[in-house]
Protein backbone atom coordinates (compact mmCIF):
# COMPACT_ATOMS: atom_id res chain seq x y z
CA UNK A 1 0.00 0.00 0.00
CA UNK A 2 2.47 2.68 -1.17
CA UNK A 3 0.01 5.55 -0.64
CA UNK A 4 0.33 5.19 3.12
CA UNK A 5 4.13 5.47 2.95
CA UNK A 6 4.22 9.10 1.75
CA UNK A 7 4.63 11.12 4.93
CA UNK A 8 3.07 14.54 5.41
CA UNK A 9 6.37 16.19 6.27
CA UNK A 10 8.07 14.42 3.38
CA UNK A 11 5.40 15.64 0.97
CA UNK A 12 5.74 19.26 2.11
CA UNK A 13 9.53 19.07 1.91
CA UNK A 14 9.77 17.42 -1.50
CA UNK A 15 6.83 18.90 -3.41
CA UNK A 16 7.43 22.64 -3.71
CA UNK A 17 4.29 23.32 -5.74
CA UNK A 18 2.01 21.53 -3.30
CA UNK A 19 3.67 23.31 -0.37
CA UNK A 20 2.89 26.71 -1.91
CA UNK A 21 -0.70 25.74 -2.69
CA UNK A 22 -1.17 24.42 0.84
CA UNK A 23 0.18 27.65 2.33
CA UNK A 24 -2.02 29.83 0.14
CA UNK A 25 -5.09 27.84 1.12
CA UNK A 26 -4.28 27.94 4.82
CA UNK A 27 -4.10 31.73 4.81
CA UNK A 28 -7.27 32.12 2.76
CA UNK A 29 -9.27 29.58 4.78
CA UNK A 30 -8.38 31.22 8.09
CA UNK A 31 -9.76 34.47 6.74
CA UNK A 32 -12.93 32.75 5.50
CA UNK A 33 -13.96 31.96 9.06
CA UNK A 34 -13.53 35.55 10.17
CA UNK A 35 -16.14 36.38 7.53
CA UNK A 36 -18.44 33.44 8.23
CA UNK A 37 -18.82 34.25 11.93
CA UNK A 38 -19.30 37.91 11.02
CA UNK A 39 -22.12 37.01 8.61
CA UNK A 40 -23.83 34.78 11.20
CA UNK A 41 -23.78 37.61 13.74
CA UNK A 42 -24.94 40.24 11.25
CA UNK A 43 -27.87 38.03 10.21
CA UNK A 44 -28.79 37.51 13.86
CA UNK A 45 -28.64 41.24 14.60
CA UNK A 46 -30.79 42.06 11.58
CA UNK A 47 -33.49 39.49 12.43
CA UNK A 48 -33.68 39.44 16.24
CA UNK A 49 -31.79 36.10 16.17
CA UNK A 50 -34.33 34.30 13.97
CA UNK A 51 -33.13 30.69 13.40
CA UNK A 52 -34.41 30.78 9.83
CA UNK A 53 -32.60 34.06 9.08
CA UNK A 54 -29.31 32.67 10.43
CA UNK A 55 -29.82 29.43 8.48
CA UNK A 56 -30.32 31.65 5.44
CA UNK A 57 -26.64 32.64 5.50
CA UNK A 58 -25.62 29.04 4.85
CA UNK A 59 -28.58 28.25 2.61
CA UNK A 60 -28.12 31.20 0.26
CA UNK A 61 -24.43 30.38 -0.03
CA UNK A 62 -25.21 26.74 -0.81
CA UNK A 63 -27.91 27.54 -3.35
CA UNK A 64 -25.59 30.02 -5.06
CA UNK A 65 -22.69 27.57 -5.03
CA UNK A 66 -24.64 24.54 -6.28
CA UNK A 67 -25.77 25.70 -9.75
CA UNK A 68 -22.31 27.14 -10.44
CA UNK A 69 -20.55 23.84 -9.78
CA UNK A 70 -21.21 22.14 -13.15
CA UNK A 71 -20.12 25.34 -14.92
CA UNK A 72 -16.93 25.90 -12.92
CA UNK A 73 -16.11 22.19 -13.15
CA UNK A 74 -16.35 22.42 -16.92
CA UNK A 75 -14.14 25.54 -16.89
CA UNK A 76 -11.49 23.60 -14.95
CA UNK A 77 -11.34 21.12 -17.83
CA UNK A 78 -10.96 23.91 -20.43
CA UNK A 79 -8.77 26.62 -18.94
CA UNK A 80 -5.57 26.77 -16.85
CA UNK A 81 -6.51 25.70 -13.34
CA UNK A 82 -3.89 27.93 -11.73
CA UNK A 83 -5.44 31.04 -13.27
CA UNK A 84 -8.95 30.01 -12.27
CA UNK A 85 -7.71 29.86 -8.67
CA UNK A 86 -6.24 33.34 -9.05
CA UNK A 87 -9.45 34.72 -10.57
CA UNK A 88 -11.57 33.22 -7.79
CA UNK A 89 -9.48 34.84 -5.07
CA UNK A 90 -9.32 38.19 -6.91
CA UNK A 91 -13.12 38.17 -7.18
CA UNK A 92 -13.60 37.47 -3.47
CA UNK A 93 -11.07 40.16 -2.51
CA UNK A 94 -12.73 42.77 -4.72
CA UNK A 95 -16.27 41.98 -3.52
CA UNK A 96 -15.34 42.13 0.15
CA UNK A 97 -13.37 45.39 -0.14
CA UNK A 98 -16.20 46.98 -2.14
CA UNK A 99 -18.81 45.96 0.45
CA UNK A 100 -16.69 47.37 3.29
CA UNK A 101 -15.85 50.59 1.44
CA UNK A 102 -19.51 51.26 0.60
CA UNK A 103 -20.78 50.14 4.01
CA UNK A 104 -23.10 47.46 2.60
CA UNK A 105 -23.68 45.55 5.84
CA UNK A 106 -26.77 47.20 7.26
CA UNK A 107 -29.59 44.78 6.41
CA UNK A 108 -30.33 41.07 6.21
CA UNK A 109 -30.58 41.30 2.42
CA UNK A 110 -27.14 42.90 2.15
CA UNK A 111 -25.68 40.16 4.38
CA UNK A 112 -27.13 37.48 2.10
CA UNK A 113 -25.94 39.25 -1.05
CA UNK A 114 -22.41 39.61 0.31
CA UNK A 115 -22.28 35.91 1.23
CA UNK A 116 -23.62 34.93 -2.19
CA UNK A 117 -21.19 37.17 -4.06
CA UNK A 118 -18.18 35.88 -2.13
CA UNK A 119 -19.12 32.25 -2.69
CA UNK A 120 -18.90 32.84 -6.46
CA UNK A 121 -15.15 33.31 -6.05
CA UNK A 122 -14.87 30.11 -4.03
CA UNK A 123 -16.88 28.23 -6.68
CA UNK A 124 -14.48 29.35 -9.40
CA UNK A 125 -11.39 28.25 -7.48
CA UNK A 126 -12.50 25.11 -5.61
CA UNK A 127 -13.06 22.74 -8.54
CA UNK A 128 -9.96 24.07 -10.27
CA UNK A 129 -7.98 23.27 -7.13
CA UNK A 130 -9.35 19.73 -6.76
CA UNK A 131 -8.50 19.04 -10.40
CA UNK A 132 -5.10 20.78 -10.08
CA UNK A 133 -3.76 18.66 -7.20
CA UNK A 134 -3.27 15.51 -9.37
CA UNK A 135 -1.31 17.69 -11.81
CA UNK A 136 1.31 18.51 -9.17
CA UNK A 137 1.24 15.29 -7.10
CA UNK A 138 2.04 11.70 -8.03
CA UNK A 139 -0.58 9.00 -7.52
CA UNK A 140 1.28 7.80 -4.44
CA UNK A 141 1.17 11.33 -3.00
CA UNK A 142 -2.55 11.91 -3.54
CA UNK A 143 -3.91 10.36 -0.34
CA UNK A 144 -1.38 12.19 1.82
CA UNK A 145 -1.96 15.43 -0.11
CA UNK A 146 -5.73 15.25 0.32
CA UNK A 147 -5.47 14.29 3.99
CA UNK A 148 -3.05 17.15 4.58
CA UNK A 149 -5.28 19.59 2.68
CA UNK A 150 -8.28 18.49 4.72
CA UNK A 151 -6.28 18.76 7.90
CA UNK A 152 -5.11 22.21 6.86
CA UNK A 153 -8.65 23.33 6.01
CA UNK A 154 -9.85 22.01 9.34
CA UNK A 155 -7.04 23.60 11.31
CA UNK A 156 -7.71 26.86 9.48
CA UNK A 157 -11.38 26.57 10.44
CA UNK A 158 -10.48 25.96 14.05
CA UNK A 159 -7.95 28.79 14.15
CA UNK A 160 -10.06 31.15 12.04
CA UNK A 161 -13.29 30.50 13.95
CA UNK A 162 -11.60 30.73 17.34
CA UNK A 163 -9.53 33.84 16.64
CA UNK A 164 -12.25 35.33 14.46
CA UNK A 165 -14.83 35.05 17.23
CA UNK A 166 -12.46 36.63 19.74
CA UNK A 167 -11.47 39.36 17.26
CA UNK A 168 -15.09 40.27 16.66
CA UNK A 169 -15.76 40.28 20.40
CA UNK A 170 -12.92 42.74 20.97
CA UNK A 171 -12.58 44.79 17.79
CA UNK A 172 -15.85 44.42 15.91
CA UNK A 173 -17.18 42.86 12.73
CA UNK A 174 -15.65 45.25 10.20
CA UNK A 175 -12.14 44.60 11.52
CA UNK A 176 -12.64 40.86 11.01
CA UNK A 177 -13.80 41.43 7.44
CA UNK A 178 -10.80 43.62 6.63
CA UNK A 179 -8.52 40.87 7.92
CA UNK A 180 -10.24 38.41 5.58
CA UNK A 181 -9.68 40.71 2.62
CA UNK A 182 -5.93 40.72 3.34
CA UNK A 183 -5.82 36.91 3.40
CA UNK A 184 -7.26 36.78 -0.13
CA UNK A 185 -4.54 39.16 -1.31
CA UNK A 186 -1.75 37.05 0.21
CA UNK A 187 -3.23 33.87 -1.30
CA UNK A 188 -3.29 35.49 -4.75
CA UNK A 189 0.41 36.32 -4.54
CA UNK A 190 1.29 32.75 -3.55
CA UNK A 191 -0.85 31.10 -6.23
CA UNK A 192 0.84 33.24 -8.88
CA UNK A 193 4.11 31.41 -8.10
CA UNK A 194 2.63 27.97 -8.90
CA UNK A 195 3.45 26.02 -12.10
CA UNK A 196 0.91 25.85 -14.90
CA UNK A 197 -0.47 22.38 -14.06
CA UNK A 198 -3.47 21.26 -16.12
CA UNK A 199 -5.69 20.62 -17.83
CA UNK A 200 -4.36 18.40 -20.55
CA UNK A 201 -6.11 19.90 -23.55
CA UNK A 202 -8.14 17.68 -25.84
CA UNK A 203 -9.12 20.09 -28.59
CA UNK A 204 -12.18 21.74 -27.03
CA UNK A 205 -11.62 25.37 -28.00
CA UNK A 206 -15.11 26.57 -28.91
CA UNK A 207 -16.46 29.37 -26.73
CA UNK A 208 -20.02 28.80 -27.93
CA UNK A 209 -22.42 28.43 -24.94
CA UNK A 210 -24.04 25.37 -26.50
CA UNK A 211 -20.64 23.72 -26.76
CA UNK A 212 -20.00 24.39 -23.09
CA UNK A 213 -23.38 22.94 -22.14
CA UNK A 214 -22.55 19.87 -24.22
CA UNK A 215 -19.35 19.45 -22.23
CA UNK A 216 -21.26 19.63 -18.94
CA UNK A 217 -23.70 17.02 -20.20
CA UNK A 218 -20.80 14.87 -21.43
CA UNK A 219 -19.31 15.02 -17.95
CA UNK A 220 -22.52 13.71 -16.39
CA UNK A 221 -22.69 10.90 -18.96
CA UNK A 222 -19.07 10.02 -18.17
CA UNK A 223 -19.89 9.77 -14.45
CA UNK A 224 -23.01 7.66 -15.08
CA UNK A 225 -21.02 5.30 -17.32
CA UNK A 226 -18.40 4.65 -14.62
CA UNK A 227 -19.86 2.78 -11.60
CA UNK A 228 -16.70 3.27 -9.45
CA UNK A 229 -17.07 7.04 -9.91
CA UNK A 230 -20.88 7.18 -9.85
CA UNK A 231 -21.08 5.61 -6.40
CA UNK A 232 -18.33 7.69 -4.79
CA UNK A 233 -19.59 11.01 -6.16
CA UNK A 234 -22.56 10.69 -3.74
CA UNK A 235 -20.49 10.13 -0.58
CA UNK A 236 -20.22 13.76 0.56
CA UNK A 237 -23.87 14.44 -0.22
CA UNK A 238 -24.92 11.55 2.02
CA UNK A 239 -23.02 13.14 4.90
CA UNK A 240 -24.61 16.51 4.07
CA UNK A 241 -28.12 15.08 4.49
CA UNK A 242 -27.69 15.79 8.18
CA UNK A 243 -24.39 17.64 8.12
CA UNK A 244 -25.74 20.77 6.47
CA UNK A 245 -28.17 21.28 9.31
CA UNK A 246 -25.51 20.42 11.91
CA UNK A 247 -23.20 23.18 10.66
CA UNK A 248 -26.08 25.62 11.21
CA UNK A 249 -27.19 24.09 14.52
CA UNK A 250 -23.72 24.65 16.00
CA UNK A 251 -24.51 28.37 15.86
CA UNK A 252 -27.64 27.89 17.96
CA UNK A 253 -25.85 25.56 20.36
CA UNK A 254 -23.20 28.27 20.75
CA UNK A 255 -25.97 30.69 21.77
CA UNK A 256 -27.13 28.38 24.55
CA UNK A 257 -24.05 26.50 25.76
CA UNK A 258 -22.53 29.32 27.77
CA UNK A 259 -18.97 29.28 26.40
CA UNK A 260 -18.69 33.08 26.71
CA UNK A 261 -20.50 35.65 24.58
CA UNK A 262 -22.21 34.61 21.34
CA UNK A 263 -19.23 35.19 19.04
CA UNK A 264 -16.86 33.32 21.35
CA UNK A 265 -19.32 30.42 21.82
CA UNK A 266 -19.77 29.94 18.09
CA UNK A 267 -16.02 30.22 17.59
CA UNK A 268 -15.23 27.52 20.17
CA UNK A 269 -17.71 25.05 18.68
CA UNK A 270 -16.46 25.69 15.15
CA UNK A 271 -12.93 25.26 16.45
CA UNK A 272 -13.87 21.79 17.72
CA UNK A 273 -15.49 21.01 14.37
CA UNK A 274 -12.46 22.23 12.45
CA UNK A 275 -9.81 20.44 14.48
CA UNK A 276 -11.87 17.25 14.43
CA UNK A 277 -12.35 17.16 10.67
CA UNK A 278 -8.60 17.57 10.22
CA UNK A 279 -7.59 15.08 12.90
CA UNK A 280 -9.67 12.20 11.49
CA UNK A 281 -7.99 11.98 8.06
CA UNK A 282 -4.53 12.65 9.47
CA UNK A 283 -4.60 9.66 11.84
CA UNK A 284 -6.60 7.41 9.47
CA UNK A 285 -4.28 7.58 6.47
CA UNK A 286 -3.17 3.93 6.65
CA UNK A 287 -6.73 2.76 7.16
CA UNK A 288 -7.86 4.76 4.12
CA UNK A 289 -5.05 3.21 2.09
CA UNK A 290 -6.55 -0.29 2.55
CA UNK A 291 -8.53 -0.48 -0.67
CA UNK A 292 -10.39 -3.61 0.43
CA UNK A 293 -12.03 -1.72 3.31
CA UNK A 294 -12.67 1.56 1.48
CA UNK A 295 -16.28 0.88 0.41
CA UNK A 296 -17.35 0.01 3.94
CA UNK A 297 -15.23 2.70 5.56
CA UNK A 298 -17.21 5.41 3.78
CA UNK A 299 -20.44 4.03 5.23
CA UNK A 300 -18.97 3.43 8.66
CA UNK A 301 -17.78 6.99 9.14
CA UNK A 302 -21.26 8.27 8.23
CA UNK A 303 -22.68 6.19 11.08
CA UNK A 304 -20.05 7.53 13.50
CA UNK A 305 -20.77 11.11 12.43
CA UNK A 306 -24.47 10.76 13.17
CA UNK A 307 -24.02 8.84 16.43
CA UNK A 308 -21.90 11.53 18.04
CA UNK A 309 -24.30 14.32 17.13
CA UNK A 310 -27.01 12.30 18.80
CA UNK A 311 -24.68 12.20 21.82
CA UNK A 312 -24.50 16.02 21.70
CA UNK A 313 -28.29 16.19 21.89
CA UNK A 314 -28.45 13.73 24.80
CA UNK A 315 -25.79 15.48 26.92
CA UNK A 316 -25.65 18.51 29.13
CA UNK A 317 -24.11 21.32 27.10
CA UNK A 318 -20.88 21.57 28.97
CA UNK A 319 -17.35 21.21 27.63
CA UNK A 320 -17.99 17.50 26.97
CA UNK A 321 -19.94 18.30 23.81
CA UNK A 322 -16.76 19.74 22.30
CA UNK A 323 -15.36 16.20 22.33
CA UNK A 324 -18.50 14.82 20.65
CA UNK A 325 -18.40 17.50 17.94
CA UNK A 326 -14.69 16.81 17.47
CA UNK A 327 -15.21 13.04 16.99
CA UNK A 328 -18.21 13.45 14.69
CA UNK A 329 -16.33 15.76 12.37
CA UNK A 330 -13.21 13.59 12.55
CA UNK A 331 -15.35 10.91 10.91
CA UNK A 332 -16.78 13.34 8.36
CA UNK A 333 -13.22 14.39 7.47
CA UNK A 334 -12.39 10.79 6.59
CA UNK A 335 -15.46 10.72 4.33
CA UNK A 336 -14.28 13.90 2.59
CA UNK A 337 -10.65 12.93 2.07
CA UNK A 338 -11.28 9.33 1.07
CA UNK A 339 -14.01 10.17 -1.46
CA UNK A 340 -11.89 12.99 -2.95
CA UNK A 341 -8.85 10.72 -3.35
CA UNK A 342 -10.93 7.94 -4.90
CA UNK A 343 -12.40 10.35 -7.46
CA UNK A 344 -8.96 11.75 -8.34
CA UNK A 345 -7.53 8.26 -8.82
CA UNK A 346 -10.47 6.86 -10.76
CA UNK A 347 -11.06 9.81 -13.14
CA UNK A 348 -9.07 10.76 -16.21
CA UNK A 349 -7.50 14.22 -16.17
CA UNK A 350 -9.70 15.70 -18.87
CA UNK A 351 -12.82 14.88 -16.80
CA UNK A 352 -11.57 15.83 -13.34
CA UNK A 353 -13.10 19.29 -13.26
CA UNK A 354 -16.55 18.04 -14.21
CA UNK A 355 -16.35 15.11 -11.80
CA UNK A 356 -15.59 17.46 -8.93
CA UNK A 357 -18.19 19.92 -10.15
CA UNK A 358 -20.81 17.19 -9.84
CA UNK A 359 -19.40 16.09 -6.48
CA UNK A 360 -19.66 19.68 -5.19
CA UNK A 361 -23.12 20.12 -6.69
CA UNK A 362 -24.35 17.16 -4.66
CA UNK A 363 -22.93 18.29 -1.34
CA UNK A 364 -23.81 21.99 -1.66
CA UNK A 365 -27.38 21.36 -2.79
CA UNK A 366 -27.93 18.77 -0.05
CA UNK A 367 -26.39 21.07 2.57
CA UNK A 368 -28.66 23.92 1.49
CA UNK A 369 -31.80 21.80 1.68
CA UNK A 370 -30.75 20.33 5.03
CA UNK A 371 -30.07 23.80 6.46
CA UNK A 372 -33.36 25.27 5.27
CA UNK A 373 -35.29 22.28 6.60
CA UNK A 374 -33.72 22.67 10.04
CA UNK A 375 -34.37 26.42 10.01
CA UNK A 376 -38.03 25.94 9.13
CA UNK A 377 -38.48 23.23 11.77
CA UNK A 378 -37.10 25.47 14.51
CA UNK A 379 -38.76 28.66 13.26
CA UNK A 380 -42.15 26.96 13.41
CA UNK A 381 -41.45 25.09 16.68
CA UNK A 382 -42.05 21.70 15.08
CA UNK A 383 -39.17 20.20 17.08
CA UNK A 384 -36.93 21.47 19.83
CA UNK A 385 -33.26 22.19 19.14
CA UNK A 386 -32.18 18.91 20.75
CA UNK A 387 -34.80 16.93 18.81
CA UNK A 388 -33.64 18.51 15.58
CA UNK A 389 -30.05 17.52 16.33
CA UNK A 390 -31.18 13.93 16.94
CA UNK A 391 -33.00 13.93 13.59
CA UNK A 392 -29.87 15.04 11.72
CA UNK A 393 -27.79 12.31 13.37
CA UNK A 394 -30.40 9.70 12.51
CA UNK A 395 -30.31 10.76 8.84
CA UNK A 396 -26.56 10.23 8.72
CA UNK A 397 -26.78 6.83 10.40
CA UNK A 398 -29.43 5.72 7.90
CA UNK A 399 -27.28 7.03 5.03
CA UNK A 400 -24.29 5.04 6.32
CA UNK A 401 -26.29 1.85 6.64
CA UNK A 402 -27.73 2.35 3.14
CA UNK A 403 -24.23 2.90 1.75
CA UNK A 404 -23.03 -0.40 3.21
CA UNK A 405 -26.10 -2.35 2.09
CA UNK A 406 -25.70 -1.08 -1.49
CA UNK A 407 -22.10 -2.25 -1.80
CA UNK A 408 -21.46 -3.71 -5.25
CA UNK A 409 -20.59 -7.40 -5.72
CA UNK A 410 -17.00 -6.37 -6.55
CA UNK A 411 -16.75 -4.46 -3.27
CA UNK A 412 -18.15 -7.36 -1.25
CA UNK A 413 -15.61 -9.66 -2.86
CA UNK A 414 -12.80 -7.30 -1.84
CA UNK A 415 -14.03 -7.33 1.77
CA UNK A 416 -14.18 -11.15 1.79
CA UNK A 417 -10.56 -11.24 0.59
CA UNK A 418 -9.56 -8.82 3.36
CA UNK A 419 -11.18 -11.04 6.00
Amino acid sequence: MPMAEVSYIGLLRSNKAYRRLFTANEISYIGDWFSMIALFLLAGEASDNSPLAIAGVLATRSFTFAPLEPLTGMLADRYPRKWLMVIGNVWSFAILVLALYLGLLDSLLSVYLLGMAMVVGRAISSNAESAYVPNICTRDELLSANALSSGGWSAAMGIGAGIGGLTISKYGIETALWIDSLTFLIAILLILTLPHGGPKRSGRDSEDPSSMLDEIWSGWKYILSKPPIRRVVLAKAMWASGGGAQVFLLILIGNEAGFGDVAAGIGILYMARGFGSGFGPIISRRLMANERLIPYLLGGVLIVSGAFYMAVAASDWTMVILAYVFISHAASGVNWVLSTTMLQKRSEDEWLGRVFGTDSLGITMTMGLSTVAAGLILENDLLTLRETIIATGALQIMAGILWILLATPEEKKMLDQAI
